[in-house]
């Protein structure tokens, strides 16, 4: 369902960190990195990607657009990390919170596999922005419109992904005292980003984490510039 995997009392051991870094996980280092930051923000993103493992993970590491992330989550819940948490990351482009711009200079980036915003493509099926068509009913494709995102066809994180997003999430929140909220990046960049798509359970997500599931009235403020 859209949020099973949010809903449920979170039991799970919190992500343990040290010099910056997840332990445990893969660190593959990305070419593209920022100067050192202090960061308030964790903003979650769509790969809008081939589902196929380490294909957005490896495009992140390298790639020509110069864009990298903190952390890359699979559909089987695996994550690899690829920026050290005081360093920044080019994951947000351009944007702003609560009346700061350039997010990339206080924040965290997650990016969770997923193709992105999808069209129909006729007898029960959607087709990605790359071309890959995939089955609606296989995949759990739902046709959904809102505000922020539009009126397009969704594929459904796994139950393993917003696992690991909530583990990462409590984990990074433990160690970066720094840091006070979570946004998607439409939030921070709207009208031009639509990621995380309308099937990620943002509310429980917050509401699990921060212990609230509605932005400041500031955050608000800043998401409708």
């Amino acid at each position: 369902s859209r949020s099973s995997a949010a809903s449920d009392v979170y039991k799970r051991q919190v992500m343990q960190f040290k010099n910056n870094r997840a332990v445990g996980m893969t660190f593959a280092q990305a070419k593209y990195q920022r100067g050192t930051i202090t960061p308030s923000l964790v903003i979650v993103h769509d790969t809008a990607s081939r589902l196929t493992e380490l294909s957005a993970a490896r495009y992140l590491q390298n790639n020509t657009a110069k864009v990298s992330v903190h952390f890359v989550v699979e559909r089987s819940g695996v994550a690899q990390q690829q920026v050290a948490l005081n360093r920044g990351a080019n994951h947000a482009g351009r944007s702003e919170y609560n009346g700061r711009s350039g997010c990339n200079d206080f924040s965290i980036g997650i990016e969770i596999v997923n193709p992105g915003r999808m069209t129909f493509a006729g007898e029960g099926k959607s087709r990605a922005w790359y071309g890959e068509v995939f089955d609606n009913a296989e995949h759990g494709i739902q046709r959904i419109s809102t505000p922020q995102h539009g009126d397009h066809w969704w594929m459904p994180y796994t139950e393993d992904q917003i696992s690991t997003v909530l583990d990462l999430c409590h984990g990074l929140f433990a160690y970066k005292g720094s840091l006070i909220d979570i946004q998607p990046h439409w939030f921070v960049s709207p009208g031009r980003k639509v990621d995380t798509n309308p099937l990620f359970p943002l509310a429980e997500v917050r509401a699990q984490v921060l212990g609230r599931s509605e932005p400041s009235e500031d955050a608000a403020d800043a998401g409708s510039v």
